[in-house]
């Protein structure tokens, strides 16, 4: 049997919900070259159902990194924790920005293994959080 697709009015409200920014490494997608993507954050292939509190608003990369995953390595701890959820979960009792806002800085087991799995400190999304800060475009306002 087929699963649900993500419909017109989902991604809708989840565009709205996200104010325009991946709810994982807060990319903002009007300076984004690529199209966002509404995915799951419980993934259907491990029960996730296309409803609007598994649905975030995701960059491509973050999409691509996390794939599948619910649970990433946590390089302090070492050991396997939860991805953030960011239904469930408040972004900033995981993650803090360093001093220019250019890196995420996990503080949690689960912020640490979402830093790590998701790759949320990429090469081109540093260099752009450098540009946007410096003109004062970022961080987002959420």
């Amino acid at each position: 049997m087929p699963k649900p697709r993500v419909t017109a009015e989902q991604r809708r409200v989840v565009e709205e919900r996200a104010q325009g920014c991946c709810e994982y490494c807060l990319n903002q997608a009007r300076f984004s070259s690529q199209p966002f993507a509404v995915e799951h954050i419980i993934p259907t292939i491990k029960g996730g159902e296309t409803t609007l509190d598994n649905l975030a608003l995701s960059c491509q990369g973050c999409n691509n990194h996390k794939y599948d995953k619910i649970e990433g390595f946590d390089p302090v701890g070492k050991k396997t924790a939860p991805l953030y959820q960011p239904r469930r979960q408040k972004w900033s009792d995981h993650f803090v920005w360093n001093y220019d806002c250019t890196l995420i800085i996990g503080i949690t087991p689960t912020g640490r293994a979402t830093v790590e799995a998701l790759h949320l400190n990429r090469e081109g999304l540093v260099n752009l959080r450098r540009l946007l800060y410096a003109a004062r475009k970022h961080p987002p306002v959420r």
